[in-house]
């Protein structure tokens, strides 16, 4: 049977029961710590020192105390910014991607495939880069700066997007933009728990989030809005590959050197 014959509804059905097989795996394979049948001796010690830590220091940590720590607001400046950029690749690629080069539903369907297929490389990457200099002996804030920073200059090429002449092309820029924005991404979440108590780290990360979110419900009327007038994507691609480099630029402001611990 040709899948791209079923529909859009198929979509949603094939999406559910992968959900439904999702549960049943985790049913089947998940289990306490003291009942897992294939947890080692030492994995299971392990698992019950960090419970046993993580229930001497918990305390309760008030919302409005949050706003008094200068790194969430470098945090919540950076979910402002960069957060909702990535809102535009899985909203809007699709749509630019055809119009741009008069694509049918199945070739936009693939090169969008491929652009999260380059995206999936930078959480792992990034992450890596900033243990490995670590590793290396770099201080806390040079290694998360750097990988930041990195990210960031990966994703200003993005504002090319409207202009190369091939789709391939496109796919590469605005793939590694992804790439880098899902590497900023693990960077930023461990920029927290590099600044932040531990007892506060989950509700920062969540507080972020809704900003996040938040700003990407507006942004998304505005490029509707900008879309609708102008019918041009070189206003939205321009600004989404200077977000970061502003984000960074504020953390750096308000947090100008994280400390080896929180």
């Amino acid at each position: 049977m040709d899948v791209f014959r079923l529909g859009l509804p198929a979509t949603f059905y094939v999406t559910g029961a992968l959900g439904l097989l999702w549960i049943v795996a985790w049913w089947l394979l998940y289990d306490a710590p003291d009942q897992h049948q294939l947890l080692s001796a030492s994995e299971r010690d392990y698992i019950r020192g960090g419970r046993s830590q993580t229930e001497e220091k918990k305390t309760s940590v008030p919302w409005l105390s949050l706003f008094g720590y200068r790194a969430v607001w470098a945090y919540l400046i950076a979910s402002i910014l960069a957060g909702p950029v990535w809102g535009i690749y899985m909203f809007f690629l699709p749509d630019f991607l055809g119009k741009r080069y008069n694509l049918t539903l199945t070739a936009v369907g693939n090169w969008t495939a491929l652009f999260y297929l380059l995206a999936s490389f930078g959480g792992v990457a990034g992450g890596w880069l900033a243990a490995k200099l670590i590793g290396r002996g770099w201080s806390i804030n040079a290694a998360r700066k750097i990988s930041l920073l990195l990210c960031a200059v990966s994703v200003v090429p993005v504002f090319l997007a409207p202009y190369v002449p091939s789709v391939w092309l496109t796919v590469i820029i605005v793939g590694i933009a992804g790439s880098a924005h899902q590497g900023w991404s693990a960077n930023l979440f461990s920029f927290v728990s590099d600044t932040m108590p531990k007892q506060a780290i989950s509700s920062v990360v969540g507080l972020g989030g809704f900003v996040s979110y938040l700003t990407g419900a507006a942004i998304a009327e505005l490029i509707g809005y900008v879309l609708k007038t102008t019918g041009s994507y070189v206003t939205i691609f321009a600004g989404a590959s200077m977000m970061y480099v502003l984000s960074l630029f504020a953390l750096h402001l308000l947090v100008p050197r994280i400390p080896p611990s929180a």
